[in-house]
């Protein structure tokens, strides 16, 4: 097989690149070693930047997300027996939208601009620093192929083959806590997202939809969710979030999902080496604390679109030059964004640092430029930044 472009990895990264490559002229065939239904229904990030939900509409993918997503003007910042409001629209005229990793996917789906093959095995980069690189893998029915092409995208997360393929430096934070993730079948408590400092641990109250709710809780790490029965789980996320607190409530509900998140950043640089790039979470982690994750994965491919178009219609190699300066300037900016926000917010065995935690907050809650320098990271810088 041949193409321009072989994109390994058919989560929202690869999925969107093909798409963005197909509208500019370009050619493209994606590689997934997991089934299309596993892709389709992992459960991930869930809060869109306004510069994600811009390109998203861009290129034409906005269409369900305006009528079923919604729209937040910014956040609740919580410690007991205080929830102040942080309005990003008021602070820097920006937005963010909830509307689910699994949603996203399901777009890019839909638009059928993706020539993927799923269940894939025993995937191989060659040559990638040759003009004509290549990959070998083995199909869904046992068959061995080879696919050449003339760029590589690794879009295949932190465990794929992509980001072995390219020499670099890398940067590890691993976190003391991990976050006890839930699905539940129950309306959200609240309108916004609520961020809550308790000393018991972090909790975090987000949403899906009107009648789903996503909630965490810091956790040791190791946790086994089995040790967190239904019950548990509600009794300490009321206690964390304030039930009863100016007669807020939290309303329980049937958990369809539970599961165990560590906290982790990781940066690997450069995010290209020869004809190969790496994208989203290929070339990094963030902690869900800033919601990041995917809005950083758009953000790379909306660059790495532009710059294999450049390369591959107009025979321009500049922004293929200059992408991994160009995409890693915001990877750092969003990597300090989310540890400052899971630094602030969740709590360890120094009573010192419980103290420094509650006035920054304090801060940022009292302070316009302090709420500011919040609002303009969540709600998202514009890509290229």
């Amino acid at each position: 097989m041949r193409t321009q472009v072989a994109i390994i990895g058919a989560g929202p990264a690869g999925l969107l690149l093909a798409h963005l490559l197909h509208r500019g002229g370009v050619d493209a065939v994606v590689l997934e070693t997991r089934s299309q239904e596993y892709v389709a229904a992992r459960i991930r990030a869930g809060i869109l930047e306004s510069s994600s939900v811009e390109l998203l509409e861009s290129a034409g993918l906005g269409d369900r997300l305006r009528r079923e997503g919604h729209e937040h003007r910014g956040i609740y910042l919580q410690w007991p027996g205080e929830r102040h409001h942080l309005d990003f629209v008021d602070l820097t005229g920006r937005s963010v939208w909830v509307y689910g990793q699994t949603e996203v996917q399901k777009d890019l789906v839909a638009a059928g601009t993706a020539v993927a093959f799923y269940e894939v095995s025993e995937v191989e980069l060659h040559d990638v620093t040759a003009d004509r690189p290549y990959v070998t893998f083995v199909d869904a029915e046992g068959v061995a192929q080879r696919l050449d092409a003339e760029a590589i995208a690794g879009c295949d997360g932190s465990f794929g083959p992509s980001r072995h393929a390219v020499p670099a430096q890398t940067f590890e934070r691993v976190y003391p806590y991990s976050w006890l993730g839930i699905l539940a079948d129950v309306a959200p408590s609240t309108d916004e997202l609520i961020y809550a400092w308790h000393p018991h641990g972090f909790a975090l109250h987000s949403m899906r939809s009107e009648t789903v709710s996503r909630l965490y809780l810091q956790v040791p790490n190791g946790t086994d969710p089995a040790d967190w029965p239904d019950d548990r789980v509600w009794e300490e996320l009321a206690t964390r979030l304030g039930h009863g607190q100016d007669g807020w409530k939290l309303t329980p509900g049937p958990i369809t999902d539970k599961s165990v998140l560590p906290m982790r950043s990781y940066v690997q640089t450069p995010m290209r080496h020869g004809r190969v790039f790496l994208a989203g979470d290929a070339a990094h982690i963030v902690p869900p604390t800033g919601a990041k994750g995917l809005n950083l994965a758009i953000a790379d491919v909306a660059l790495l679109s532009r710059a294999l178009i450049a390369l591959l219609v107009d025979g321009d190699a500049a922004l293929a030059g200059s992408y991994s300066d160009d995409a890693l300037r915001r990877v750092w900016r969003c990597t300090h964004f989310s540890w400052w926000m899971t630094t602030m917010l969740h709590v360890g065995d120094d009573p010192f640092d419980a103290q420094l935690q509650l006035s920054q907050l304090r801060w940022v809650a009292s302070s316009e430029a302090g709420a500011r320098g919040l609002a303009e990271n969540y709600a998202g810088l514009p890509i290229g930044f």
